[in-house]
């Protein structure tokens, strides 16, 4: 998942057109971008949005509201075929397990695979519980949403001070084995693009695995950067050939290629 594309539910236009944009994950969201009075119709949409954007391969979230509107959004994205939900303002696993009971039993008389779960955390206590809420059942994601935990902070969403906080969750993520989707700064401003492609190649130097955007232009850009470049592919053909040959440590270009080195090569490949 290098990128993932939010594309409001209520807006028929963008919905039509985002399995073209050749996103990893379509998010349809029915939090911030869609109007408290376009809620409802977004929630209802779903049922056609879900088999629309999907027709490209992507992998369909549902970014659902938080509180009152939670569940309702949840068992409509269930009914409507969603592969996941994307949930907001996450500040404990308690909440995670909690909207997975809701699930089970429309699944079950759907017959449909569980639905996975990513967390947005967007508060500093959320931040401060990130390994714990890692443990929940189901998610597979944590992610943080720096434009509302700069908010929480009485602080500004730059990069700065976005560093820290979103480098913990990163940790966290790794830590439960899950992905780590986001950049360190903020995704609000997408029109500076050349800040974008260096902002996802460092992400991915840190083991990010993927971003979300809000604009079509960015989705090339992350799944450039998060793909292995011909340059990282080929290095790390050459060390496995060298290890498939029983030499536990060799010398490649000048440097020590041992048992560490060897599983990243191996990982790399593996984001083919």
């Amino acid at each position: 998942m290098r990128s993932l594309l939010y594309v409001p539910a209520h807006s028929e236009r963008f919905v039509a057109k985002a399995h073209e944009r050749g996103a990893d994950a379509i998010i349809l969201d029915l939090e911030d971008s869609v109007p408290k009075d376009a809620k409802d119709q977004a929630r209802l949409s779903l049922a056609d949005a879900v088999t629309m954007v999907r027709r490209g391969g992507a992998t369909v979230m549902v970014r659902v509201n938080s509180g009152e509107q939670q569940h309702a959004d949840a068992l409509a994205a269930c009914r409507a075929g969603a592969d996941a939900l994307y949930v907001p303002k996450v500040r404990s696993a308690a909440d995670l397990g909690a909207l997975a009971s809701v699930l089970e039993g429309v699944e079950a008389q759907a017959g449909r695979a569980p639905m996975s779960l990513v967390a947005l955390l967007e508060d500093p206590a959320a931040v401060l519980s990130a390994s714990a809420i890692a443990k929940a059942p189901r998610l597979i994601a944590l992610s943080l949403g720096g434009e509302d935990l700069a908010l929480a902070l009485g602080a500004q969403p730059t990069p700065d001070v976005l560093h820290l906080p979103k480098l913990l969750v990163h940790y966290a993520a790794k830590a439960a084995g899950l992905l780590s989707l986001g950049l360190l700064r903020s995704v609000a401003d997408y029109s500076d693009l050349a800040a974008i492609t260096a902002a996802a190649r460092e992400a991915r130097a840190h083991g990010f695995d993927g971003a979300t955007c809000v604009h079509p232009a960015v989705v090339p850009l992350l799944n450039a950067a998060f793909a292995p470049s011909a340059e990282e592919l080929a290095w790390a053909k050459r060390v496995l050939e060298r290890a498939a040959a029983g030499e536990g440590a060799f010398e490649l270009d000048g440097k020590m290629i041992d048992a560490p080195i060897i599983a990243r090569a191996r990982a790399v490949m593996s984001r083919t």
